[in-house]
């Protein structure tokens, strides 16, 4: 039975004593952005909660307390997995109904009065300062699916796929927080691809995608030219966030030859806004999708659970309001971890830095509403998507939203969860 806080949660919901996650918020009253976590319904300013002595019963956090007070996650994620988790352990401990600080805050009414906020008087930020984006293919059955498609069953894979996690340099700056909308973007497309000579047009996309996945922030530096190597790179990683790497389809098909993906992706990418730390995902860590190539020595993982069952949701709500879920898929469908896709990014001497992000690839399964892409499930844009109250969809029109959720557990009152990772399509700037 998971232990209960003095607070009053909802049991169903995902921010359970279990999972204390950090993100950044700003209210009405202090508009500068600075860390919190939260729980149910309950917002605690952490940079409040520091400055009133809060983690006074924690010695390690205090020389770094400062950390609090900064407009982003990295100062903390910097200090490393270790603190991390203690601070974690210590607001449980302090949330907890049994709690051995109740001096701290839950017999302190000040203290309750200024740092504890409800959720929906708090703007979310993005949580970190992203240095630099990377996006992996780790989601074998969506490589698989899509690979089809183009090239048929006995060549979808390419022979690298399962000896390296394929990745692509993306776009750091168009990196937003959920509910931020998204301008449907303008590029190059080939409208007649049978045609020769083939000769694009410009104009806003007509095929614009979603893609399921999950993130992970980067906490600890490297030195340029030294590899993280794989049984170190687990400590790297501060945490994970829920992501919609939304995708121009048609841009992309023909600008990716030959060096990938480029406009089609760099116009946004949304995540969720809270960050939930490993320790909080442990439990709920199982294997992933077997690999049976022979992986070289330095992406050879020991553990054998390395990913974690997060049970993922698309739902897509169009303009006149009704909600189809179009996806409910798992988090272990990957077939590389992220620690094996941090010890690859490092193997040739690339430094990495708190902040950096990582984003899995699309996360499907192998049945039809197990695709994390609309790509997948209208095979390749020949068959229609059904929602509910009767409209249809190849891919996203203006004005439609996609959330995405993410769940682990089923025991009320442990719940741990991401939050939700939404955006809507808005009409194509104009342009002159």
């Amino acid at each position: 039975m998971s232990p209960k806080p003095w607070l009053p949660v909802a049991p169903s919901s995902p921010f359970s004593l279990a999972n204390i996650p950090f993100g950044i918020i700003s209210t009405p009253g202090a508009l500068i952005p600075r860390p919190a976590t939260i729980l149910g319904a309950h917002v605690l300013d952490l940079k409040v909660f520091a400055e009133r002595n809060g983690f006074a019963g924690l010695d390690e956090i205090k020389p770094h307390t400062h950390v609090f007070s900064a407009q982003t996650l990295n100062p903390f994620a910097a200090l490393g997995r270790p603190i991390h988790s203690k601070v974690r352990m210590y607001l449980q401990s302090v949330f907890a109904e049994d709690t051995p600080h109740p001096q701290v805050l839950r017999d302190n009414e000040g203290l309750r009065a200024d740092a504890i906020v409800a959720v929906g008087s708090v703007t979310m930020h993005l949580p970190m300062e992203i240095g630099d984006y990377t996006d992996f293919f780790a989601g074998i059955n969506h490589a698989f699916t899509v690979g089809s498609l183009f090239r048929g069953p006995q060549n979808a894979l390419q022979p690298n796929y399962k000896h390296l996690p394929v990745a692509y340099h993306s776009r750091a700056s168009s990196v937003v927080v959920s509910g931020t909308p998204v301008h449907r973007p303008w590029g190059q497309i080939l409208v007649n691809p049978a045609a020769d000579p083939k000769v694009p047009i410009f104009s806003p996309c007509r095929r614009l995608d979603i893609e399921l996945e999950l993130g992970a922030f980067i906490c600890k530096a490297n030195p340029l030219g030294q590899p993280v190597p794989i049984e170190e790179a687990e400590q790297s990683i501060f945490g994970y966030v829920l992501m919609n790497d939304w995708s121009a389809r048609d841009l992309q098909t023909w600008e990716y030859v030959p060096l990938g993906p480029f406009n089609a992706k760099n116009f946004a990418t949304t995540i969720s806004p809270w960050v939930v730390l490993p320790d909080a995902l442990k439990p709920f860590a199982v294997g992933g999708i077997e690999n049976d190539a022979e992986l070289l020595p330095y992406l050879r993982e020991t553990r054998k659970q390395n990913q974690y069952d997060i049970q993922l949701q698309v739902d897509l709500t169009t303009a006149q309001g009704a909600t189809t879920t179009v996806t409910r898929t798992s988090g272990k469908n990957l077939i590389w971890s992220f620690a094996q896709m941090v010890a690859h990014h490092t193997v040739g001497g690339c430094p990495m830095r708190p902040g950096d992000l990582l984003g899995s690839g699309t996360i499907s399964g192998t049945d039809e509403r197990s695709r994390g892409s609309l790509l997948e499930q209208n095979l390749g844009g020949k068959q229609k998507i059904k929602l509910d109250g009767g409209e249809e969809r190849m891919f996203l029109c203006d004005g439609d939203t996609v959330t995405i959720s993410g769940l682990c557990g089923t025991e009320e009152g442990g719940l741990v969860g991401f939050g939700e990772c939404s955006g809507q399509i808005l009409e194509a700037i104009p342009f002159s």
